[in-house]
């Protein structure tokens, strides 16, 4: 079995709903198990100001998918929520990246692994810590050391009721 971290955001289009739909999509797929979310968290987005705040968190998986095939499940769960790509760093009903595949090296024209601005990401680092403090990021930390390296001062844990 493989372990892998996905990223899921969403900033249109009821975004908390978003992410409850694509949760449910992602822990009901007979091929992912072992499944974990962290806490949701509000962020400002990155890039253009000019568009709502974001939703943001990170899940956990096993699979005995492969990259690619992985990747290809996160892109059909976007196509239900009706992604459309606009923009670079444009407003979306969903995004889902493959963070983290093992510790895997992936670095192919639809993918490249570790996800190349995780690291620069307090949305990312923050709820990747909820699943996975102690775990060693290509940078030599914790993902609990490197997450003091980062500005979060935009983040809110969303209590859901």
């Amino acid at each position: 079995m493989n372990l892998a971290y996905i990223g899921l955001g969403s900033n249109l289009e009821d975004p908390i709903a978003q992410m409850h739909s694509a949760i449910g999509q992602l822990s009901a797929h007979p091929d992912l198990t072992s499944f974990h979310i962290s806490t949701l968290y509000s962020s400002k987005p990155v890039g253009p100001q000019d568009q709502p705040d974001y939703v943001n968190a990170v899940a956990c998986v096993q699979t005995h998918l492969s990259p690619i095939e992985l990747l290809d499940v996160l892109q059909s769960i976007e196509q239900a929520h009706h992604r459309v790509r606009e923009r670079h760093w444009g407003p979306r009903t969903l995004d889902l990246d493959l963070l983290l595949y093992n510790n895997e090296t992936i670095a192919l024209p639809r993918l490249t692994v570790p996800h190349p601005h995780m690291l620069e990401r307090g949305f990312v680092i923050r709820p990747l810590m909820d699943l996975a403090p102690e775990m060693l990021l290509t940078n030599g930390n914790t993902v609990a050391e490197h997450l003091r390296q980062l500005d979060t001062s935009d983040l809110v844990s969303i209590e859901e009721e």
